[in-house]
């Protein structure tokens, strides 16, 4: 965005600004790198602060049904107080830190059809204008690629991946959103499941899985959702496959909805994550974690899953939601 956006506050002779993101996926819990290029105006104006304001896409239920927004879960003055002379060039560095929660965009390239943006907001002689925004890309923690990888090579299936508005009630959420990554099952569960639920909550110590089942009703009951939770510490070793493989069959083999399997130890409420939305019971344990590496380019959900998904797709629908975005802020 090479000094396209006016500051609409000030009118015609007003700086400009354009926020340069450093290139490649940063990661949650890691530093946003970049530069906030300004151009003067026509005349002298004080710059008194600079912000960036991490954005993303959310939905929201409610009793009319779903309802998609914007909300900013994030902001970092990164400079001012200096006079930007009339027709002067000035970057700006800055260097801040993601919330460790931050959604996943992309795994290997692939996006996983999340939308997450930079807004820079100058305040400038006593008027605050948000003059740019940029997409953000966010690669998953090792851990987080470690477990997806499992997934996929269990033959488990990419669906689709969203932000929703709420919290998951006994979780150490941060937060105002979480993100739901939806799976379908193997060949295995097909017969049980119809899709799996996948949730990380990140934190410096390590992460929260939580994962929900949508089981199949049988011949004499209905369908249901069960749900469990587990540690997983950043730096732990494990067998992916048969660690994941087996917190889904202690999820499957939860007849009772919304029960936590007693197997994992003592359960934690899962309680109401926004109008209308679901309430449960989620079990944890401690225990499961990373391999030391993920081998590049290896079967699992780069292929068995973000595979099925179309990726010029997902690259329209981000364009077109930050393109929307900044015409309604002109």
């Amino acid at each position: 965005m090479v000094f396209k956006r006016l500051l609409g506050s000030l009118g015609v002779g007003g700086p400009t600004v354009d926020t340069v993101l450093d290139p490649g996926p940063v990661r949650p819990g890691g530093a946003l790198t970049g530069q906030v290029h300004l151009k003067g105006g026509s005349a002298d104006f004080d710059i008194e602060h600079i912000t960036l304001e991490l954005v993303a896409r959310v939905e929201a239920e409610h009793e009319e049904g779903e309802s998609e927004g914007v909300v900013a879960f994030e902001r970092f003055t990164v400079g001012g107080g200096f006079r930007l002379a009339g027709g002067e060039h000035r970057s700006v560095p800055f260097s801040v830190p993601l919330p460790w929660e931050t959604p996943i965009t992309e795994l290997h390239g692939q996006p996983l059809g999340i939308v997450l943006g930079v807004r820079t907001e100058l305040s400038v002689a006593g008027a605050r204008d948000k003059g740019d925004l940029d997409p953000l890309t966010v690669g998953p923690l090792p851990a987080q690629e470690a477990v997806l990888e499992a997934f996929g090579q269990l033959g488990f299936g990419f669906k689709s991946a969203d932000l929703e508005l709420g919290r998951i009630g006994g979780t150490g959420q941060q937060l105002p959103f979480y993100q739901e990554i939806e799976m379908t099952p193997s060949p295995q569960y097909a017969a049980q499941v119809d899709e799996i639920e996948l949730t990380f909550l990140a934190h410096p110590g390590g992460m929260e899985v939580v994962l929900e089942a949508d089981q199949r009703g049988g011949f004499f009951s209905s369908g249901h959702d069960t749900l469990t939770r587990f540690t997983v510490g950043h730096q732990d070793v494990r067998d992916w496959n048969a660690e994941v493989d087996g917190w889904v069959r202690r999820l499957v083999g939860n007849r009772t909805p919304h029960a936590s399997p007693v197997a994992y130890g003592h359960g934690d409420p899962y309680v109401s994550h926004g109008p209308g939305g679901h309430h449960h019971d989620a079990g944890h344990r401690s225990g499961p974690g990373m391999g030391t590496a993920v081998a590049a380019g290896a079967a699992g959900l780069a292929v068995g899953v973000v595979g099925g998904m179309v990726a010029a797709e997902a690259v329209d629908e981000i364009g077109d939601f930050f393109e929307g975005d900044e015409e309604d802020e002109g």
